[in-house]
């Protein structure tokens, strides 16, 4: 059976569990569309990233 080497301290195992908490998603302004996106990730109605056309843009109906 596994034993701990030392005991963990309440402060370590805190700052371990800082990092589960759920985040709220970050978003940035589009800079030709003035529409919200996620960082790092194409513009699904326009199909740019970083100012090249990397899909087909989606038509609305």
């Amino acid at each position: 059976m596994a034993v701990p080497k030392s005991k963990i301290s309440n402060s370590k195992r805190g700052m371990r569990r800082s990092t589960h908490a759920l985040k709220q998603p970050s978003y940035v302004e589009d800079k030709d569309s003035g529409e919200l996106r996620r960082p790092h990730h194409i513009d699904l109605k326009t199909g740019m990233y970083r100012g090249k056309q990397i899909l087909e843009p989606k038509e609305t109906v």
